[in-house]
């Protein structure tokens, strides 16, 4: 398989989108197929708890049959704990009739207005001034008949340009001339009982940093132990000893995607970031070891794949051995998240005092990626590895 193919299956998904926003609802809820996986879709919500989010206000925010869902309360937000920049967003929703609320793009968790610090699209009857499909107090969607039945959101957000589908028309488009750069997504309690699901991301803007032909854009280590090679099919392996490959571009809030392959049992690797170029693996770990005790998956036998390594545990171990899986490693500021296929597995906040060692605090400096070997059983493949800077806020 070709490294980092996906701009050129563009055209394919741009086909196919309508197909698959029809025959979305009609899936499990709160899963990726094979294909959105390939094409880096994460779940922001896991259909059982609300591990990622955290709510700006007294709300009966709850999980109720594989749904988000208020009805009573404070008006306001249940805001990922991530921020995000550019991308691709899914949700399936579904309000009482007459209920009144919203999905915030690029929010703070308690904006102080929605005409210059979020945007905000509506879920509202036909007679408010910005029904659904609608970016409140922006640009009135294209009107489209009412429903108390489940229906679907698709929101492409890339720089100041915000393109809208509902149930897979078009309904909105939109272009800030000031833009805001990144922010949380927000589900919104307003008035009356509203549902959510199915809430998907796909980062948008990343670059291939692998070009599956050779080590271009990477620095070898030759006195260390690690044995770096791309092979035929076009895969990033290592294998043998301790050692790393670090990458010549330095990255500080980012959002990195890969595939990874571990052949072997239980073996051991890692991805490092923000890292102090030129040392010893001195970054985050973002880990790789696909072994649980007990037979229970969340219990990460060795910090778990997605967990960062002397941090936090993954919660879960997601990945198997012998199999291809993907990895999202998601990080703002002093906020690390973590998805492994597409569930995540992660979500810490560094709250450590400021240090340019990452090793003895907080490092928010722009540092280097690498990938370890880890000793004498390492033996591990990588592919499509791509990766997006998130913009300020």
């Amino acid at each position: 398989m070709p490294a980092c193919h996906w701009k050129s299956l563009s055209a394919l998904f741009l086909v196919l989108t309508i197909a698959s926003v029809r025959s979305a609802l009609a899936a499990e809820p709160n899963s990726l197929t094979p294909e959105e996986l390939q094409a880096g879709w994460i779940l922001l919500f896991d259909g059982e708890s609300l591990f990622g989010w955290k709510a700006a206000n007294k709300a009966n925010w709850a999980v109720v049959e594989g749904a988000i869902s208020a009805s009573e309360g404070d008006e306001g937000l249940l805001c990922t704990t991530s921020q995000f920049g550019d991308y691709v967003l899914k949700v399936d929703f579904r309000a009482a009739k007459g209920a009144n609320s919203g999905i915030f793009l690029r929010t703070s968790p308690k904006p102080p207005d929605v005409t210059t610090k979020a945007y905000e699209l509506n879920i509202a009857p036909s007679e408010n001034p910005f029904p659904t499909g609608s970016f409140v107090q922006r640009k009135k969607g294209t009107p489209v008949p009412e429903s108390d039945d489940w229906q679907s959101y698709e929101v492409t957000a890339q720089g100041g340009h915000f393109q809208v589908l509902l149930n897979g028309q078009p309904v909105l488009d939109y272009t800030d001339p000031e833009p805001l750069g990144r922010g949380y997504i927000g589900l919104q309690f307003r008035s009356g009982k509203i549902e959510f699901r199915n809430v998907k991301l796909k980062p948008l803007s990343t670059e291939c940093i692998f070009n599956g032909k050779d080590l271009t854009g990477w620095k070898i280590y030759p006195e260390m132990k690690s044995v770096f090679s791309v092979t035929p099919e076009g895969w990033l392996h290592v294998k043998d000893g301790r050692g790393q490959l670090e990458s010549q571009g330095q990255y500080g809030n980012f959002t990195l995607q890969l595939e990874c392959c571990v052949n072997g049992k239980a073996l051991n690797s890692g991805v490092f970031f923000r890292c102090i170029p030129g040392e010893l693996m001195n970054g985050y770990e973002s880990q790789i070891h696909n072994g649980f005790s007990e037979g229970d998956r969340n219990k990460p036998a060795d910090c778990g794949t997605g967990g960062i390594f002397r941090r936090v545990n993954a919660r879960r171990v997601v990945a198997d051995d012998f199999q291809w899986f993907c990895m999202t490693i998601h990080a703002v500021d002093n906020r690390v998240s973590v998805w492994v296929n597409g569930h995540q597995v992660t979500d810490w906040t560094d709250t450590r005092k400021p240090d340019k060692n990452p090793r003895k605090g907080l490092r928010l400096e722009a540092g280097t990626l690498m990938l370890q070997g880890h000793d004498e059983t390492t033996d591990i493949s990588f592919r499509n590895l791509r990766i997006a800077e998130v913009p300020k806020r």
